[in-house]
């Protein structure tokens, strides 16, 4: 008989019966010791333990056995050998955590022996299988909880740079008050948006969503935060004029995108607001909702115009649109996650509640983000970026520009 490597326990105080148990194991290949009761055998699982012990044991010592293989998690099972064939003795082995019975002498009836024993080392293959998979589970999971820690923890840095990128909050510009709210629904946020001053009486804005979610789009904010300031650079150098003229500010965006091969694109919202002028001067690259323009005396509309996403052809060309401010006003840029959380079906019936609730007194962020509570969102659907700009000068809220 070819050797085996599954060992077999045998407990019982009749060496006789012991024995003749083992040498029968034996001759099937197993490696077998024997002990005459469980003290004695103590020191054999202890050390090393078995694939299945064979006992000849009271219900009670089965099931302090049984308790103390279940500690050391080995899947061994246990035998029961019995002289007795009563069906109480058989029922209360098994109660005691016996996973199988058999009469001695044990091999009398050798075919059935052969089948207890096949059907016991199945289970032990099986339960010892399982126990590999669970812990190679847990050292993957531990590998994935580690390497979520670290990417958490990156993404965390992440955040970081992008919030000191923002602008500051409440900010008066040649007699506009600016204000802003940033919600991501990641760690990192794919919506963008910046304001500052390029002239003493102009102030630049604007709004921008990069498709999809997470570092990579979060590196696009990264790069727009970089050209603006190399165009304000330019302006102040008298290199380049091009951050004076919206519809060229996003050609200088589309050129930066194709360069970087992420197959980004961007949707954006820019405009430039002269206090002298009383004019708004913006162009659109898909960018939607279109901000909502409202006045003083109770006119309140969505801007219009359109324009080719921002990312995505070699040479797009984008329509100059301006409007009059000739009264004070209150502007509110959106991205388009706003959205994603107004309780409506259409895309329209969203649109007219975002203007409803403005032209109803909602026309400031704080007002707004109460509308629509956006505070009680633990999980928002898409990034959401609102920017307001208030008239002071004309308007209630009368405060030196910075």
């Amino acid at each position: 008989m070819t050797s085996r490597t599954e060992r077999i326990l045998i407990i019982d105080a009749d060496e006789q019966a012991r024995a003749d148990l083992s040498r029968y194991l034996e001759a099937r290949g197993f490696y077998v010791t024997g002990a005459a009761g469980v003290n004695a055998a103590r020191g054999l699982f202890d050390d090393n333990i078995p694939d299945v012990i064979f006992a000849d044991l009271p219900p009670e010592a089965i099931r302090d056995l049984s308790r103390r293989l279940d500690e050391t998690e080995s899947f061994t099972p246990i035998v029961a050998c019995t002289s007795s064939q009563s069906s109480a003795d058989v029922v209360q082995a098994m109660r005691a955590g016996a996973a199988d019975v058999v009469l001695k002498p044990c091999n009398d009836d050798r075919n059935a022996l052969d089948d207890v024993i096949g059907k016991l080392f199945d289970r032990v293959r099986v339960n010892r299988l399982n126990q590999l998979y669970r812990q190679e589970l847990e050292e993957a999971n531990r590998d994935l909880r580690n390497g979520i820690a670290e990417l958490r923890a990156d993404q965390n840095a992440g955040r970081k740079v992008q919030l000191k990128m923002l602008p500051d909050h409440q900010l008066t510009l040649s007699g506009l008050s600016v204000d802003y709210l940033i919600k991501p629904s990641l760690y990192l946020s794919g919506d963008f948006l910046d304001y500052f001053r390029i002239s003493e009486d102009k102030v630049l804005v604007y709004i921008a969503d990069v498709s999809g979610h997470g570092a990579s789009s979060a590196f696009v904010t990264v790069l727009l935060r970089n050209l603006t300031n190399r165009l304000q650079r330019n302006l102040r150098r008298q290199s380049s004029d091009d951050i004076l003229h919206p519809e060229r500010f996003l050609e200088r965006i589309n050129s930066e995108l194709l360069d970087t091969g992420l197959g980004k694109h961007v949707t954006v919202f820019v405009g430039i607001i002269s206090t002298t002028e009383r004019t708004l001067s913006y162009a659109v690259g898909a960018h939607f909702p279109m901000p909502i323009l409202s006045f003083e005396d109770g006119e309140t509309r969505f801007l219009e115009g359109s324009g080719l996403p921002v990312g995505l052809f070699e040479t797009p060309e984008w329509e100059l649109y301006q409007v009059k401010l000739d009264r004070p006003f209150r502007l509110l840029l959106f991205s388009d996650g706003l959205l994603e959380v107004i309780p409506a079906k259409s895309l329209d019936e969203k649109e007219n509640r975002l203007l409803e609730l403005v032209s109803g007194g909602s026309h400031t962020i704080a007002s707004l983000s109460d509308a629509l509570g956006l505070d009680k969102i633990s999980e928002l659907p898409d990034d959401i970026a609102i920017v307001s700009v208030t008239d002071t000068i004309n308007g209630s809220d009368n405060t030196s520009s910075t």
